[in-house]
């Protein structure tokens, strides 16, 4: 039981920090075409983009998007505290900002009591706060602990004389009384833990090419859980990731200094980013798809072919892999492990051979944005190695899938759809089927989504029937926990949830 409960904490964070990076990587991507147009040869080929008017819209388009990264803190906080409530999930999002503020504060009363030499520490101006810099940590610290403050109290009823203060509103006083003593205590302890972390970065720094395989190994290895979220919130926003010039995170000193310093000096921090992903994702996964089609029975290969034409699309565009990786992951598990294998080999030959790509993407957006169009990149590279991947990919596929006579699962036909209802009726009726295959209204306690994944947790695994939810359209299912389902359907999940939540309200 406490393993299904730290699985589902892990799982549940993971879900909950995928909100802000997914801003960073939507930002990114307008950064780095911005940082791309400013760039003197570019300038040089299309004289028009330094007209006044040009430059200052491109300027400020720059500027604007640049500013989320300079508030990574605040958002975890935020997304942390929205994801881990269980209920009124809104209260807890601005509980989360009060407490994170509340945390700057406080640490910033203890630093400037002189009760001790706090010099050793980091000192910014955080929110308009002088106060100790803890990076992201301090904004996933305050989110964990106001999601618990407000699991636990959020319905708390007092007397009739202070009524007032109860349930909601409680909340936001637990919180400031519980993150004030943790912030006065935070400048005590950080010096310590930060050596401790900043140690970790460096060992990893100082393992080479075998730490950046380990990181894009586990990376891969991961995905069935969920867990990889976490490992890469861990290695984007924090010094684990990378120091360079007090920025922390791999991908917070790539997006801030991409346009202020010479590229090559990033290096060390994109082989932890989108770069490492682009040969499998671009070029071995769709090769491995057209294998898992090639040896697919003959009346199996026209869905086949569109489930792994939708997959392809989704991985070489916009690194969005699990539709195909959880098409074989359940019937051949040794072919994801060499997957797995394949991806630390990725990130340790692109870090090998000096690209730098940054962004947490691997598809042709990234490559084409802060590959192709930024000078000195080495993206040239990736047209190299990914070509041997995708040989290397379809054999070994093709063996494997001829060799165990395996074929991969596709949903039937559903005969009972009817004929000229609207969009909006259909994605009624899939989320009331996926509702049944989740074992009914009453097994179903709450209902979230990331990128690809519908996470749900419920009250009996037992009523769970898989086969109808694979008939939804589903291309697998993990369960983490005996409480806690994910049910993949890739980049459509996000609509589907909607549907879900919807009828569930009903």
């Amino acid at each position: 039981m406490r393993k299904n409960k730290i699985m589902d904490f892990f799982s549940a964070l993971g879900r909950s920090l995928m909100m802000p990076i997914a801003a960073l990587a939507a930002c990114g991507i307008v950064l780095g075409l911005s940082s791309a147009l400013m760039k003197p040869q570019v300038l040089e080929a299309a004289p028009f983009l330094s007209q006044a008017v040009v430059a200052f819209i491109i300027t400020t388009i720059n500027k604007v998007s640049g500013v989320v990264f300079t508030l990574i803190p605040v958002l975890f906080a935020i997304s942390i505290s929205f994801g881990l409530a269980k209920e009124d999930k809104e209260v807890a999002a601005f509980a989360g900002f009060i407490g994170y503020y509340t945390f700057l504060v406080s640490s910033a009363c203890m630093i400037n009591t002189g009760f001790m030499d706090f010099s050793a520490l980091k000192i910014s101006a955080i929110l308009g706060v002088e106060t100790v810099d803890m990076g992201a940590i301090a904004g996933i610290i305050t989110g964990i602990m106001t999601a618990a403050i407000h699991n636990k109290y959020h319905k708390i009823t007092f007397p009739v004389a202070i009524s007032f203060y109860g349930g909601k509103r409680f909340v936001a006083i637990a919180v400031i009384l519980s993150v004030t003593v943790v912030g006065l205590i935070a400048p005590i302890v950080w010096e310590p833990v930060s050596s401790a972390i900043d140690s970790l970065g460096g060992f990893i720094a100082d393992s080479g090419l075998f730490g950046v395989f380990s990181f894009g190994f586990l990376e891969r290895l991961l995905i069935p859980t969920g867990l990889h979220h976490v490992l890469n919130g861990i290695f984007r926003t924090t010094s684990i990731g990378g120091v360079y010039q007090g920025v922390e995170g791999c991908l917070n000193i790539f997006l801030q200094f991409v346009d202020k310093v010479d590229i090559s000096e990033l290096q060390p921090y994109t082989q932890f980013l989108g770069q490492g992903k682009m040969p499998f994702m671009m070029f071995g996964l769709p090769a491995a798809a057209y294998a898992i089609y090639k040896t697919s029975p003959k009346e199996k290969k026209g869905k086949v072919k569109a489930l792994m034409i939708a997959g392809v699309a989704a991985s070489v565009v916009s690194g969005i892999t699990e539709p195909l990786e959880f098409a074989f992951m359940f019937i051949a598990p040794a072919l994801y492990l060499f997957h797995a294998i394949m991806g630390g080999i990725s990130f340790m030959l692109m870090s090998a051979f000096g690209v730098i790509i940054g962004n947490t993407g691997g598809g042709l957006i990234d490559f084409f944005i802060w590959g192709v169009f930024q000078p000195g990149s080495n993206w040239y590279w990736i047209l190299v190695i990914g070509p041997v991947f995708a040989i290397i990919y379809y054999y070994a596929f093709k063996w494997y899938f001829t060799k165990k006579n395996l074929s991969i699962d596709v949903a039937e036909d559903d005969e009972t759809e009817v004929e000229g209802v609207s969009l909006d009726e259909k994605q009624k009726q899939l989320a009331a089927t996926i509702i049944e295959g989740l074992g009914g209204f009453d097994n179903i306690v709450n209902v979230n989504n990331c990128i690809s994944r519908l996470r749900v947790d419920v009250k009996d695994m037992a009523l769970v029937d898989e086969t109808k939810l694979k008939k939804t359209g589903s291309m697998g299912i993990v369960k983490p926990s005996e409480t806690h389902i994910h049910v993949i359907y890739g980049p459509k999940v996000e609509a589907i949830a909607a549907s879900v939540r919807e009828v569930l309200k009903y």
